[in-house]
């Protein structure tokens, strides 16, 4: 809840929780963030009330999901480098979500990070195209050159 109030527009918080069986978020704790203009919450663990976030339209991402409510106890650290789901994640990271899932950017290589995302997504249009036109994906991308001799 701390983070909450310490958060602001522009922000992502990131909570490791580390338990399916317990959520330390649910439809208040969203919310708060939804009327602070925070930008969305990842958390590696469960949150509860999900019908009413998903009314809310709020960008919530978590690894389980529960009914049972957690007890804030203010345990935690908050802007601190974590290990979310497998991930490193540092104050400052950049985080990008949406129904395939959440990554993270590190703050350092975002420039790097966005620039090979404007090529790919311009060369996916491309074979977007091409397929629209007639070819095969295995043709477009000229899989043959690929294969075993």
């Amino acid at each position: 809840m701390e983070a909450i109030d310490l958060a602001g527009p522009g922000d992502v918080l990131v909570v490791y929780n580390g338990s399916n069986f317990i959520a330390p978020w649910g439809g208040l704790a969203t919310l708060s963030c939804k009327m602070k203009g925070i930008e969305g919450v990842v958390i590696d663990g469960a949150v509860r009330d999900v019908d009413e976030i998903r009314a809310m339209k709020y960008p919530i991402f978590s690894s389980g999901i529960t009914p049972n409510a957690g007890d804030p106890k203010g345990m935690g650290e908050i802007n601190s480098e974590i290990n979310c789901a497998g991930q490193i994640v540092k104050p400052g990271d950049y985080i990008v979500g949406d129904e395939c899932g959440v990554v993270v950017i590190p703050k350092e290589r975002a420039y790097e990070i966005a620039r090979r995302a404007k090529e790919v997504e311009k060369t996916e249009s491309r074979l977007y195209e091409e397929i629209r036109r007639g070819s095969t994906l295995s043709q477009v991308i000229k899989l043959k050159k690929w294969e075993k001799v």
